[in-house]
Order: structure tokens, then C-alpha cells, then sequence
């Protein structure tokens, strides 16, 4: 057998998954930025790359041999049987934040995630790769206007900031059964850091300011099971899915600091650190997800999905660093949404109009938060849009997506917050193993 290898491709794969992990460790930039991150471990990522971003986010009873799908560790076996694929993805949000009679907006820039998918035996194939599981990204600015305060101290501000993320490290596989059934595994490994500072700062020089935070240096394995069952009937292809994802045990450690500084003196008022596991206990949650697809293979397809994860029993409304005391009421509960989403290629073997060989797609969600507010419920919703723009040769191409949404209300004093959102993914695909036909 000969054995014919890419050496481009290599190398730019090498250069992208070099660079993902240098941004994602830089220090000064938010990887996310929402005030909603301030609790727990952040704000939870919606995985998958910009193929499912455009389709609401769906890719549970997803099995595509264009692209690669790590939402089901089932969906890898969907391939052709030689061939290899790699995804890497980039996003870029844009937020208003309305509470009150105020607004404001940010918008960040990173790097999303990047996956590699190749087969290993017949009916076997495997995947690699890295996303953020959540982000830590919001800053606080407060002046007191009190006559009483200012009379009898001067101007008094204070500041909260918090910056931080946490990754998501996978590797998988799946074995396609009896035509009809694929089974697959996924082991996920949990990596990051979370900073969390405060400070109250005095105008006047003869009083000191406080100062206080939190450092969580977390980490956290579990596992992924996942399945597929795709048939036909009549004309229509149908495929149900379904995963689990256990819960993670984080392991680290949380660090609680208090000191005061200013022209008077330096002096620790309070300082802590828990290990997690030993002093302190804290978790992620499990996850459980069905998925529905169906359409007509290279034209159309439709796919719903609904996921559920119970954070109730996580440990982190009472452990230290994780609910930030002062702000608000925080509680996890549990985090359900719904999703769906439509493709349709008006005609992909078209070889005079270039824009009927692109797919179109569309979606729409539905999501609650992991935690309540004061008892209040934190929903988003939205739409999205996006398209694959094939180019080269099989089934390479560029996917962007736009996400259009909403977190929140304005009810209860909360912060509204409106977003859109632009992933782009670039999809490669390539036939690796030759075997020739003549020597």
C-alpha cells in the first residue's frame, strides 16, 4: 500500500493547533465578556464549529461525511472510508448590555476550536481535538455619589473584574454496527484558570483601599458516550442520536484573598486556599441529549435537538470562588435547551452556477442558564444563518455562520443583553491512503 501524505496540510494543521494554543494562553485579552460570567465557572461555550453554529447549534443525529462533527462521538464513523478531515474555527461577538437607563457593548475576537478526524480500521475511525467549555470575561466600574460618603471620606470607587477560561482537551472514536447502528466514546479533559478581583479605592490618600479576589486553577475529566441509528424510508433519510456526558470532579485549587493598601499600610486581612476534592468539593455536570434528523442525502435535511444537564447538586453555590457573594442570589438549577435547524444545496453537482453548489442553512434555540439570578431564570434565544462555500476539489470549503440573540430581560432590574455573532470555519477534506492500482 502506498501511503500518500499532504505535506502542506500537515504542516498548516500544525500551525493552527500551535497557534490555538498559544492565543487561548495569553493573558490581557477576553476570550468572552458578558456580567453573567461573574458566576459559577463562567459562561458556558456551545460546542460544535460554525457547520452546527448555523444550524442552531444542532449536530446530535448529525452524520456527515463533509465535515466533522464532534457533538456525537457516533457521528465519526459518517465517512468516506479513507479519508481525512480537519475543522478550525474562529468567532467574533458583538453585545449591548441595557440595564436601567444605561448601555454599553464590547465584542471579542478569538480562536473557536479545531478538530481532526481520520479513519483507523474498516467501520472505525477516530477524532482529536480542543474548544472552550467556558469563558470568564466582564469588568465593573462603580462611583459613589452619596453627599454623606463623599462628606466624610472623599470620592469612593470600586471595581470588579474577572478574566478567564476554561478548555475542553478530546479525543474519540466510533465503530459502525450491523449498516444501521454506530456506537461511539469520547474522553474529555477540563484545563484552565479563573481570576476573579475586587477592589473599593478612597479619593482621599490618608484612608487605605481593599482589595480581594479569588484564583481558581481548575481541572476535571469525564467521558462521552454516544450513538446513532440512521434508515431509510422511502425517500428520506432518518437518523436518531443520542449522548451522555458524565460529570467531572474538578480537581486545583481555590485561593480567597483580602489585603488593604494605600499610603498608610500594606496588610493581609484574609487569606485561604482550598483544594478541591480534599477541602472543598465542586463538579460539572452531566449532560444528556437526543437528537432527530431527516431529509434527502445532498439536498435537504432538518434536524432538532434537546439537552439537559443538572447542575443542582454541583457543589458551587456553597464553595468558595464560584458564587460571588454581594452580587446577587446565585443557584444552580438546571440548564435545558432546545434547538433546530434546516440545510438545503439547491443542486451541489452544478457545474455552470457556482452559488447552487453552496449549502444554505438556518436555525433557531432556546436555552436556560445553569443558574438563577434572585430565583429569576436567565433565558436566551435566537436565530441563526450561514452557508458552506465550497472550494478546490471534494469537499473542502469555508463555513460562516452568524448567531443573532438575546440573553435576559430587562425585568427585575436584570442586564439585557443582545448579541450577534460571526464564527467562520474552514473545513478541509483529503483522501490519504491510496492503494495503487498498478506498479
Amino acid at each position: 500500500m502506498l501511503m500518500r501524505l499532504n505535506v502542506r496540510k500537515i504542516t498548516a494543521i500544525a500551525l493552527c493547533l500551535g497557534t490555538a494554543l498559544t492565543l487561548g494562553a495569553q493573558d490581557g485579552t477576553y476570550s468572552g465578556y458578558t456580567p453573567y460570567s461573574i458566576f459559577g465557572v463562567g459562561d458556558l461555550s456551545v460546542p460544535g464549529s460554525a457547520y452546527n453554529a448555523a444550524l442552531g447549534g444542532t449536530g446530535i443525529a448529525t452524520r456527515s461525511h463533509k465535515t466533522v462533527n464532534y457533538l456525537n462521538p457516533a457521528a465519526v464513523t459518517a465517512r468516506d472510508s479513507l479519508s481525512f478531515m480537519a475543522d478550525f474555527n474562529l468567532k467574533q461577538v458583538n453585545k449591548i448590555y441595557s440595564q436601567g437607563g444605561s448601555t454599553s457593548a464590547n465584542n471579542t475576537f478569538n480562536i473557536e476550536s479545531f478538530a481532526l478526524s481520520f479513519p483507523l480500521f474498516r467501520n472505525t475511525a477516530m477524532m482529536v481535538g480542543m474548544a472552550p467549555y467556558s469563558n470568564t470575561g466582564y469588568s465593573f466600574y462603580t462611583t459613589y455619589d452619596s453627599p454623606a460618603i463623599m462628606g466624610s471620606v472623599g470620592d469612593v470607587y470600586a471595581t470588579s473584574t474577572g478574566q478567564g477560561s476554561i478548555y475542553q482537551l478530546f479525543i474519540g472514536g466510533g465503530v459502525t454496527i450491523a449498516r444501521h447502528l454506530s456506537v461511539g466514546a469520547q474522553w474529555n479533559h477540563y484545563f484552565g484558570s479563573i481570576v476573579k478581583q475586587g477592589a473599593l479605592v478612597f479619593g482621599e490618600s490618608g484612608y487605605n483601599g481593599i482589595n480581594n479576589g479569588y484564583t481558581l486553577k481548575l481541572g476535571a475529566d469525564s467521558y462521552k458516550l454516544g450513538l446513532q441509528y440512521e434508515t431509510r424510508v422511502g425517500a428520506l433519510d432518518l437518523c436518531a442520536g443520542a449522548t451522555y456526558t458524565s460529570s467531572a470532579a474538578l480537581r486545583g485549587y481555590v485561593e480567597d484573598y483580602q489585603f488593604s493598601s494605600g499610603s498608610v499600610v500594606t496588610d493581609t486581612l484574609h487569606f485561604s486556599r482550598d483544594t478541591l476534592g480534599k477541602t472543598a468539593n465542586a463538579s460539572l455536570a452531566s449532560e444528556l441529549g437526543f437528537g432527530l434528523s431527516f431529509g434527502k442525502r445532498d439536498k435537504w435535511r432538518a434536524e432538532v435537538n434537546y439537552t439537559r444537564s443538572d447542575w443542582t447538586k454541583s457543589g458551587m453555590k456553597t464553595t468558595t470562588g464560584f458564587a460571588s457573594s454581594g452580587v446577587s442570589s446565585f443557584t444552580p438549577t438546571v440548564r435545558q435547551a432546545w434547538r433546530g435547524g434546516f440545510e438545503f444545496t439547491p443542486n451541489i453537482n452544478d457545474i455552470r452556477y457556482y452559488f447552487r453548489r453552496c449549502t444554505y442553512r438556518a436555525g433557531a434555540y432556546f436555552e436556560s442558564a445553569y443558574y438563577k439570578l434572585d430565583g429569576n431564570a436567565i433565558n436566551s434565544f435566537g436565530i441563526t444563518l450561514g452557508a458552506t462555500l465550497p472550494f478546490s476539489r471534494m469537499n473542502n470549503g469555508i463555513t460562516v455562520a452568524a448567531d443573532l440573540g438575546q440573553r435576559a430581560s430587562l425585568k427585575g432590574n436584570n442586564i439585557r443583553e443582545r448579541y450577534i455573532g460571526f464564527t467562520i470555519g474552514f473545513n478541509t477534506y483529503d483522501i490519504w491512503f491510496l492503494k495503487p492500482r498498478y506498479d
